[in-house]
């Protein structure tokens, strides 16, 4: 096109973000800027969508800045975009201070706030809040229940989240749908109910609702249970069914830029200083006691096979790669697209520990940050 205004760059970013290449949206958005362009909401709240998938926490502050500097309204549209970014990108303590600010707020703007409470493992705000939607006399929607029922299920607060959940229907009108019999197959992983977890994967697999991760969450309950031949035949069950597995995929931003890592990923300049500092970890932690938890590799291959399989997990790679590219005692954040493994949990631990960095990692299901050898999940996650 010989000439883009606002609206054709805001639709070609829109674009690629619901397509889910936001790193390339953000890139269109940098020429955007070169050729002197000037965004208006709609363009902001486009990419502060594709910050909140990249976990892009630099680049969207200074978004909020050119919000402020420019004078763009902090309206449901923006401030709900701000408030999901924030959360998203693990500043709570902003998007919370982004939701006090606005003047007028409605169910999406709770929702935002009471998603980032749950993925933070603020089981209690998200609770409160969700109360306090309720008292301004806003109707909660199907998205308000999935951010609550998740909150429940971080906190182990497992009588309350199957009170809202059977309120749902009763007092709202609101049939629960796959994303909150997700949330209490996750609660009952987390708490042990095997009984449960078994009933409501059940139900999902007979309505054709299941999809990869609900067979994984059953098969992670197995496991967690020390049941391996039930974790494998759900595993069996899943390829059976043509379900694949998500690849597992790893994000840190460093310097403005997105660095993305897949299992054993042999693609980024960097790949040889990645794999020494890798060595070198598993050397200090091997030191420290750590043992590889091979028995959640349920492919027939050697122990030391198992162990390496292990070991070069997305979130790995990027870890050492920000440790290699970023100042000592610097937080390093990670944007994982699936639940860390139990093993890589452990592991990570570990690491904030002999390195004395903040780690802060978010996985398809919470946010974990790391410091000191604990994780703010207390290990439920």
């Amino acid at each position: 096109m010989p000439e883009r205004d606002v609206v054709c760059w805001t639709a070609m970013i829109d674009g690629l973000v619901r397509n889910g290449e936001s790193n390339r949206a953000l890139e269109v958005f940098r020429n955007m800027q070169r050729e002197d362009v000037m965004p208006n909401e709609v363009t902001i709240v486009c990419v502060l969508s594709a910050c909140s998938e990249l976990g892009a926490l630099q680049l969207g502050r200074w978004v909020h800045s050119y919000m402020d500097k420019h004078g763009i309204e902090l309206n449901h549209f923006v401030g709900g975009a701000l408030i999901n970014m924030y959360s998203r990108c693990g500043d709570i303590d902003e998007a919370q201070r982004v939701f006090e600010q606005m003047k007028e707020k409605n169910v999406i703007t709770y929702n935002s706030m009471i998603m980032g409470f749950a993925l933070h493992g603020k089981s209690v705000e998200a609770i409160e809040l969700f109360r306090g939607l309720i008292k301004q006399g806003l109707t909660p929607s199907s998205v308000t229940f999935v951010g609550v029922l998740n909150a429940c299920s971080h906190g182990g607060l497992a009588e309350l989240g199957f009170e809202i959940f059977h309120s749902m229907a009763k007092d709202y009108g609101i049939e629960p749908q796959i994303e909150h019999y997700g949330a209490l197959l996750s609660a009952c992983k987390i708490h042990g109910n095997l009984e449960l977890a078994e009933r409501v994967a059940k139900s999902l697999v007979a309505c054709k609702n299941a999809d990869s991760g609900t067979y994984i969450l059953l098969s992670n309950a197995y496991s967690s249970s020390g049941k391996w031949k039930e974790a494998a035949e759900v595993r069996t069950n899943m390829r059976e069914e043509g379900i694949e597995k998500e690849p597992g995929c790893s994000s840190i931003e460093v310097n403005n830029e997105i660095h993305e890592f897949l299992l054993g990923d042999l693609r980024h300049p960097q790949k040889e200083k990645i794999y020494k500092k890798l060595e070198e970890l598993n050397q200090i932690l091997r030191l420290e006691g750590y043992t590889p938890a091979t028995e959640v590799v349920l492919h027939d291959i050697e122990k030391s096979e198992k162990e390496w399989a292990l070991a070069i997990h997305s979130e790995r790679l990027a870890i050492c790669y920000g440790l290699i590219s970023t100042k000592p005692l610097t937080t390093i954040r990670v944007v994982k697209n699936l639940r860390v493994c139990n093993d890589c949990h452990l592991t990570i631990k570990l690491i904030s520990n002999i390195t004395m960095r903040k780690i802060v990692v978010r996985d398809r299901n919470r946010f974990h940050h790391f410091e000191n050898g604990v994780c703010s999940c207390g290990d439920y996650w």
